[in-house]
């Protein structure tokens, strides 16, 4: 039997190690911010689920009737599960160095683990609140599954690509400007507001719309909702929105390994 290379057997130890790190970030991270219950983690994920079905209430109360289809539970949820995705990922992981900032004294912990740790929870804890709105959508009698799954997934993960590039950058940013932390509500809010979670972007008058458009979040909710309804009538500019999140996440890991490392 042939003996395996020492090179093998270094990276295989190497990587042994590595995902040891991660994994015990990934535990703290959930024990600190859950509070070390099954309960902290359920309000976490039911949160976002309760704020799209407020959403659909304040409609019902203004009499708003659904832009696209003949379900507002459909047409909200739509819009609110890009744009939470992205608000909650690109938040998180700009606090990531923050609140793990004491473990980078250890020479195990780089700034990059505690990142990777923190996109690990909130895309399982993101996940698991899309499989809970999917599971009351069909419980409601309101059928959740879009006409073409693979559009919907590529504008969830397009989502989730945006807010990692948004928190690298928010690192670099909150790393010499704490007030940031609070500076960033107003940009989620402002970018929440004018993506199109309540309205069909595409309606609004021309000239609107191509400033709109500058925003990435608009191109995200409406390659969802093209997955819901394929004769929507929307352009979507996937070229844009891919290199948008890129250019983002490059920039924030060149500030991660340029400044960030400097002040921490």
């Amino acid at each position: 039997m042939a003996a395996i290379p020492d090179n093998f057997a270094q990276r295989q130890s190497k990587f042994d190690a590595y995902s040891h790190v991660i994994r015990a970030l990934i535990l703290r991270d959930m024990r600190t911010r859950f509070g070390g219950s099954h309960w902290g983690y359920a309000v976490l994920v039911l949160w976002p689920v309760v704020h799209i079905f407020v959403m659909v209430g304040i409609m019902a109360f203004r009499g708003m009737s659904s832009p696209m289809g003949d379900s507002p539970l459909l047409f909200v949820s739509t819009g609110c599960v890009p744009a939470l995705t992205f608000q909650y990922i690109s938040r998180e992981v700009m606090k990531a160095v923050i609140v793990n900032k004491p473990l980078l004294y250890y020479p195990q912990v780089k700034i990059f683990d505690v990142l990777l740790a923190r996109l690990i929870v909130e895309i399982i804890k993101g996940f698991t609140g899309l499989l809970l709105v999917l599971a009351i959508l069909a419980s409601l009698g309101v059928n959740p599954i879009p006409e073409a799954p693979e559009v919907a997934i590529g504008a969830y993960c397009a989502a989730i690509l945006l807010g990692v590039g948004f928190g690298a950058v928010n690192i670099g940013i909150v790393s010499f400007f704490p007030g940031w932390q609070i500076g960033y509500i107003l940009v989620t809010i402002s970018v929440y507001l004018t993506c199109g979670v309540f309205y069909m972007p595409h309606m609004l008058p021309d000239q609107l719309y191509e400033i709109m458009k500058w925003s990435p979040m608009v191109h995200i909710v409406e390659w969802m909702r093209l997955a819901y309804e394929p004769a929507l009538g929307v352009d979507v500019d996937y070229l844009y929105v891919l290199l948008f999140g890129m250019s983002t996440l490059a920039f924030g890991l060149v500030l991660e390994r340029t400044l960030v490392r400097r002040l921490t």
